[in-house]
This record gives structure tokens, C-alpha cells and sequence, in this order.
């Protein structure tokens, strides 16, 4: 098990908390849940810090990049901040083009959490109150953080006193490289078929494309920079990969790679789809860790969640939390090192 302990305690109640073992170092914070680093061999034994994140944690209230944190209660795009459940509208704020993004003007990842070591795991509790940002009911929301061996779970309950829509994700961005070199040489797959598409501001429209024979086939290793510039339609209008890809496997369903340093991640979730993020709009941000810059295609997120917008588009959409009901997710990362021959 993980040795587990506050590193720092802040006057403004955010703190920071270290998990560690003899594979990985993870720090969090209950800021928003955000994962700020995690420390792991390369295949000579050089340790890097493989995610992305901000110089200062005061600096993760401002981000509007989300870099590491939780973001909700709905993860995504909602088409024109609005939505229709039993029957009454609901208006949320718009803050991305037309359309709501990631929870609203202040999302999950903005709020100082309750929580409590236990058990080996970091316990984050939030209250969402009835109407916090357009969103109807009271929503109990516990996200827990474990590391055992070179795996880090992330397990996300809730449950609400009003019929609601929760969409749970986080927004880790990973460069294996430690931060050396963009993410183009890193190679990924993902086991899906179709991708959800996106109209031009992003949103995801209701429609699926069957990757075959696209620039979004990723069931067998492809470079993430091989295709990304590619002249299709899809990665013109979301400026390279940000799409929801639809899971066909049960398990492993992702898996990131790269190959200099022999770093490998592999993703497992009972959650349908993964937004890939290529970080296209990443540069214009706060001052990275160190205080160097964070550009354009530094990271790369894989944002496991239900399929975005779904609440506007499927008919019984999997994002509705019904009074009485339960939200159960879970999301693991398996970090491993391939050894240099």
C-alpha cells in the first residue's frame, strides 16, 4: 500500500496531499480533486513527472484549461447551456461559444473539497446544492483516490435528493516524456469503433463515425501525431483530436505509450466512452510547473465519461441520476515500464 500524507496545509483550506510506493509518487489536492503530479521511472531509471500542471496551486482556481481537475457536474460540451428533464427546461451557464463546458462558470474543479484519509485512499466530499450552476437537486458527490502497486483508481459515488444529470470526468493531461517533447511520438490505442461527432464548435451532435479507414482508427497503435493534420472534416472542426471515442472492449480499453522512455499507461473503466484531448487549445494559459510555458499539443487527456450532450440526445440518456438512485463510476491508471533492451 501507499504511504499517504499532508505535505502542505494552507490558510485558504486547500491542501496538498502525497500518495506514495516504490513504483509511483502522486500528489493531489482537495482544490478540485486535481491531480498535480505523478512521478514515475523511465526504462534507464530517470524519474520524471508525467503529467502536466501549474506553477502555483493558487493558480488552479483561475486555470481555464482544467488542467488535472474534476470537472462537473456534467463533463463536456451541453448544447446551448440547456437541457430538458421531466419534462421542465433547465439554463445553465454558457461559457464555451454557445455552449456550456465543463460544469459552468465554476465548476467542480473550482471548489475546495471536504475529505479524509481512510482505508488507503484520499476521500474528497463535495455538496452541490440545488441550482448551482442551473443544475436542479442536492448532489452528494465522493470521489475517492487510491494507488496500490503501479495502479492509481480514481471511484466517483453520488446520489441527489432531486432527479439530476451527473457526467463525471478528469482532465489529467499526460506527457510520458516527462515534459520533453510535445505528444506527437506517443502512441495510443483505443478499443472503439465509432467516435461521437462534433459540430463546429465542438459539441458532440448525435451522430457516429465508424473510424475504419479515418484518421480516428486507433484499434491498433498508431502515432498521435501521424494523422492529427490530417485534411478531415472532424479534426478541422475540433483543431486535431477532441472527440468522444465509443468503447468496444470491457477492459483495457486504452492504452498510452511511449516508446524512448518505455513509459506505458493503461486505462480500464466502466464508463462508456473517452474524450481524446490533443490539447489543441492549451497555449494562453498560467505559467506551467517550473514556470515554463504550457503550448499547444503538450498533453494529452483521456477523459472517460458518458457520451457528451447525451442528456439532449439519446433517449434515455445515461447522464439522468434519478432521486434515490446511485452514480458508480470508476476509472484506473496502470502505469508500467517497458525495459530498454
Amino acid at each position: 500500500m501507499a504511504e499517504m500524507k499532508v505535505i502542505e496545509q494552507r490558510q485558504d483550506g486547500i491542501d496538498i496531499i502525497e500518495m506514495k510506493n516504490q513504483d509511483l509518487t502522486v500528489r493531489v489536492t482537495n482544490l478540485g480533486c486535481h491531480i498535480l503530479s505523478v512521478w514515475m521511472k523511465d526504462n534507464k531509471g530517470n524519474i520524471d513527472d508525467v503529467v502536466l500542471g501549474l506553477q502555483n496551486i493558487e493558480d488552479y482556481k483561475e486555470d481555464d484549461k482544467y488542467i488535472g481537475g474534476i470537472l462537473g457536474r456534467a463533463a463536456n460540451r451541453i448544447k446551448d447551456g440547456k437541457f430538458t428533464l421531466n419534462g421542465q427546461e433547465y439554463y445553465l451557464p454558457v461559457n464555451n461559444g454557445p455552449n456550456h463546458l465543463h460544469g459552468g462558470t465554476e465548476g467542480f474543479d473550482k471548489k475546495v473539497w471536504d475529505y479524509e484519509i481512510r482505508d488507503h485512499k484520499v476521500i474528497f466530499s463535495y455538496l452541490s446544492k440545488d441550482m448551482e450552476e442551473g443544475y436542479p437537486g442536492n448532489l452528494k458527490i465522493h470521489v475517492s483516490y487510491e494507488l496500490t502497486g503501479n495502479t492509481f483508481t480514481m471511484v466517483y459515488y453520488g446520489t441527489t435528493d432531486k432527479d439530476t444529470i451527473v457526467n463525471l470526468s478528469n482532465h489529467t493531461y499526460f506527457n510520458l516524456s516527462g515534459g520533453k517533447e510535445k505528444v506527437y511520438d506517443h502512441k495510443l490505442k483505443i478499443k472503439a469503433a465509432q467516435i461521437a461527432c462534433v459540430d463546429q464548435d465542438g459539441c458532440t451532435t448525435g451522430e457516429k463515425l465508424f473510424v475504419d479507414g479515418t484518421p480516428f482508427d486507433f484499434r491498433k497503435f498508431h502515432r498521435i501525431g501521424e494523422r492529427i493534420d490530417e485534411d478531415h472534416e472532424q479534426l478541422n472542426f475540433a483543431g486535431g483530436y477532441d472527440h468522444a471515442f465509443v468503447f468496444s472492449g470491457q477492459k483495457d480499453q486504452i492504452t498510452l505509450f511511449h516508446e524512448e522512455t518505455g513509459r506505458k499507461v493503461t486505462v480500464s473503466t466502466n464508463l462508456p466512452t473517452v474524450q481524446l484531448y490533443t490539447s489543441n487549445f492549451l497555449e494562453g494559459g498560467l505559467p506551467g510547473k517550473e514556470g515554463r510555458v504550457n503550448e499547444n499539443r503538450d498533453g494529452v487527456c483521456l477523459e472517460t465519461q458518458f457520451i457528451p450532450n447525451a442528456v439532449n440526445l439519446e433517449e434515455k440518456p445515461q447522464v439522468i441520476l434519478r432521486k434515490g438512485g446511485s452514480y458508480a463510476v470508476f476509472t484506473a491508471f496502470k502505469f508500467e515500464v517497458q525495459e530498454d533492451d
